[in-house]
């Protein structure tokens, strides 16, 4: 993984080389507590030690009894599903990999009627075992294997804490169950049983990933001109303190796509406190250089964009045409087009005086993802550090949480009372009425 920093230097906003130079003796003292709490395995630091901790073969042994599967239903929230839904889909591959992460009825009825549910594996994941989103499209998944008289015990793997209703379901059924990793927040659980088990059903190499994140974790230096995580971290956050504070994540592969939605998560759930934070804007290159860079390129100056690509991809030739203007396409490749449209988006910046910063990976493969991935948990982690807030506590989150469970009856819970206090105007059209 490389960063290229250059393009955020000295644009509106922006930094220079003596800032970043002053900034790094911050960077040293905020590596050392990254290093203190991984060796102490604190709590949230404990993340960056998944690379090593996490045992792929007790993932495979969990998985080996589902040969005959067609496909596979994630059921999780979050945490418990971006992150095995960004590998899944970067990767690609058979069986088909679907994650249930909403409580939308209209989406898991459509879902339910296309599934061979004889040959699909669940996997339902939670930390704690009392998620209500998971639980109930758990429960309802369930239910429809009953209803087609399928032993849904023969079908179903558990990710979860050791206490909590999927681990006693897990214990009283017998079911493979695997390990959420302690001291880990969800959005931080990718490189672990959380992310891998779709990938490891679908054949793929998680040891791969696994080394992809230790490669990173063995570059974490106290110096951002010698991590390309902490570079990340460390720009993005010196941007933020001058102004950018929206960072737009465009990856330029497809595949990459549900990348930016786990990067959303990280970023937000883990930076927005005490009135601050940066706010993610997902993306998607080319499309989106099409909408949004207007908004990126002249509107207001609080945005830094993160462009990220492969350096390698499978490649498609246009074919030769004799239309008018289009000539010149001719004998190219859709890659070459892809990349002029990335290096045509970062000059565009430039010659605008916006920052960007550009994320370079090898190929989307297992290792270049399993580096990806671990380098932004990394850049996150230190980014909190330098603004020195809590980046593994999320207590916004836990009062919407509390909240519905209590109007759900699940509790009295004050959160609850809250939601009748809410002011209303409404404007309807008389077609409503």
């Amino acid at each position: 993984m490389n960063i290229d920093i250059g393009n955020a230097l000295g644009t509106t906003p922006g930094v220079t080389e003596a800032t970043l130079e002053r900034l790094d003796d911050r960077v040293i003292d905020a590596h050392e507590q990254i290093s203190t709490g991984r060796q102490t395995d604190s709590h949230g630091y404990a993340a960056l030690n998944l690379p090593e901790r996490t045992d792929p073969e007790a993932i495979r042994q969990a998985v080996d009894r589902f040969a005959d599967t067609e496909a596979i239903v994630t059921v999780g929230i979050g945490g418990s599903a971006l992150g095995a839904a960004t590998i899944a889909r970067a990767l690609g591959g058979s069986p088909e990999s679907y994650f249930l992460d909403n409580v939308d009825p209209a989406r898991i009825r459509r879902l339910l009627d296309r599934l061979p549910l004889e040959q699909t594996v669940i996997h339902a994941v939670s930390k704690s075992g009392t998620t209500a989103e998971t639980l109930s499209n758990f429960l309802i998944v369930k239910q429809a294997l009953t209803q087609q008289g399928i032993d849904w015990r023969d079908r179903t793997i558990v990710t979860t804490g050791s206490e909590g209703n999927l681990r006693q379901l897990a214990d009283r059924h017998d079911l493979p169950a695997l390990d959420v990793p302690s001291g880990v927040p969800g959005r931080y659980a990718v490189l672990s049983a959380v992310g891998l088990v779709p990938a490891a059903l679908q054949g793929h190499d998680i040891e791969a990933i696994l080394r992809g994140g230790s490669d990173i974790a063995t570059g974490l230096t106290g110096s951002l001109f010698e991590s390309p995580a902490y570079a990340y971290g460390a720009v993005s956050y010196a941007l933020a303190q001058r102004g950018a504070q929206a960072n737009a994540v465009v990856p330029y592969a497809e595949s990459l796509e549900t990348f930016a939605e786990w990067y959303a998560q990280l970023w937000a759930e883990s930076l927005g406190k005490d009135g601050i934070g940066q706010t993610p804007i997902r993306a998607l290159g080319a499309t989106d250089q099409h909408s949004q860079l207007q908004l990126y390129r002249a509107g207001p100056r609080d945005k830094l964009v993160t462009m990220i690509r492969p350096r390698e991809r499978p490649d498609v030739e246009i074919p030769e045409t004799d239309l008018d203007g289009l000539s010149y396409l001719g004998g190219a490749t859709l890659g070459e087009l892809l990349d002029a449209e990335f290096d045509a988006t970062e000059a565009s910046l430039e010659a605008a005086d916006r920052p960007s910063v550009r994320i370079e990976i090898d190929r989307v493969d297992e290792r270049s993802l399993g580096r990806l991935l671990y380098g932004i948990e990394a850049a996150c982690v230190l980014y909190g550090e330098l603004a020195n807030i809590e980046t593994f506590t999320q207590p916004a989150v836990e009062w919407s949480k509390r909240a519905a469970r209590g109007l759900l009856g699940g509790g009295e819970f004050s959160e609850a009372e809250q939601v009748a206090d809410k002011t209303t105007l409404v404007v309807s059209d008389s077609s409503s009425q």
